[in-house]
């Protein structure tokens, strides 16, 4: 979900309140990948359903409160929605799909990387990147080949689902700077409402076009959709928008960053998904590097860190 604009990009000991709050965010965020690995419906169904429903629990806030910005939206702010609902839309397309030929390690791991995406398109668009954000790049892509080898090493499929999530890090970090841009005019309400729209377009368009099911499914997975779309989906991060209030983007950018073990952990407990453990050493070496992107280029890139 789209964030509230971010206060100072520095760090600092933000409010205990604060920091419970991100705790409890991180872990609705983190759920999201083992509960997606859970359900048995096809992919995009999941996809389509988790935004369609987004979109249609806060469309009506947003018609009853925000009507005046609604009716004064510019050519260029409904581009805006637009282009980040369909790199959303496209993000979850690639990144869902990863988790049924990858764990949900790797697949957490790799779309975790969306900061240094970011930051390269951010340095694409003239933006000055650090030194120290150069070299977090540098370890967390050597990460990423550690890891992907170690994949490919134990079943050559596992390659499909990390090119799927390193695909879907990338349209993340699209997402996050065209949504970033976007918020400097529309309100967050509107934004989320709209490109959760716009995501579900298209993810309808791909079902169909593939022919997957949109229905049909299970009590449990109609169930776990539910759980996806009020946990990740809505509470996870409209708890990140209320931090961002009063703490800074950075903080709240590498408290997300935790998303990645809560992921394992949860998927390990629940699923008994245990990551082979090759994966952990290629796992820390792309954490360190990201936090080392975030921490030197949080004034110049997008804070949030994962639309999962």
């Amino acid at each position: 979900m789209a964030q509230a604009a971010r206060p100072v990009a520095t760090l600092g000991a933000p409010p205990a309140a604060d920091l419970a709050l991100l705790g409890i965010a991180v872990l609705f965020i983190a759920s999201s990948a083992p509960i997606i690995a859970a359900i048995a419906a096809p992919a995009l169904a999941i996809a389509f359903w988790r935004c369609f429903l987004g979109s249609a629990l806060t469309a009506p806030w947003v018609l009853l409160r925000r009507r005046g910005e609604l009716r004064s939206l510019t050519r260029r702010d409904v581009l805006l929605i637009g282009g980040a609902g369909l790199l959303l839309g496209a993000h979850f397309a690639t990144w869902i799909p990863s988790l049924r030929f990858t764990s949900v390690a790797a697949s957490t791991a790799l779309v975790a990387t969306q900061p240094v995406w970011a930051a390269l398109i951010a340095r694409f668009r003239g933006a000055h990147i650090p030194r120290r954000a150069w070299l977090g790049i540098a370890i967390a892509l050597v990460g990423v080949l550690v890891l992907t080898g170690i994949d490919a090493s134990i079943d050559p499929q596992h390659l499909i689902g990390d090119a799927l999530a390193l695909i879907g890090a990338i349209l993340a970090a699209g997402y996050v700077t065209v949504a970033e841009e976007a918020r400097r005019t529309v309100s967050t309400p509107t934004l989320t409402t709209g490109l959760y729209a716009t995501s579900a377009v298209l993810l309808l368009g791909l079902t169909l076009l593939l022919g997957q099911a949109l229905a049909g499914f299970s009590l449990k997975d109609w169930i776990l959709i539910g759980l996806l779309t009020l946990g990740a989906q809505l509470l996870g991060h409209t708890l990140i928008n209320k931090v961002l209030a009063t703490t800074s983007a950075t903080v709240v950018s590498l408290g997300i960053l935790f998303e990645m073990p809560g992921a394992t952990i949860i998927a390990a407990l629940a699923l008994g998904q245990l990551p082979p453990w090759g994966v952990i050493p290629a796992a820390a070496l792309m954490f360190v590097g990201i936090v080392m992107v975030i921490r030197a280029g949080s004034r110049t890139t997008p804070s949030e860190t994962s639309p999962i």
